[in-house]
């Protein structure tokens, strides 16, 4: 299964990490120079959880963290006893 969250499409992105030498200037050095660029991969942080769909049926699905806190998943009810048989 794709490292891929559902809702925001976030996925696994490639960059760079960078080794420097020396000492900042604002810390009284002469500047950092870069001395080695690594490639590497940004992984977004992905959970699973249980979400509730348009027709209300509870599905699992991989979300982002950001999607959860943005309040963009709705979680079904703890109890089963709180649903309403009669709507």
């Amino acid at each position: 299964m794709p490292r891929v969250c559902e809702l925001t499409g976030r996925r696994t992105s490639t960059g760079f990490k960078y080794t420097l030498r020396g000492k900042k200037k604002y810390l009284g050095g002469v500047g950092t120079k870069i001395t080695g660029k690594t490639k590497r991969t940004f992984k977004p942080n992905l959970q699973t959880v249980n979400a509730l769909q348009e027709n209300g049926s509870v599905k699992r699905i991989k979300v982002a963290a950001k999607a959860i806190r943005n309040g963009m998943v709705v979680k079904p009810l703890k109890r089963k006893y709180a649903y309403n048989p009669d709507a």
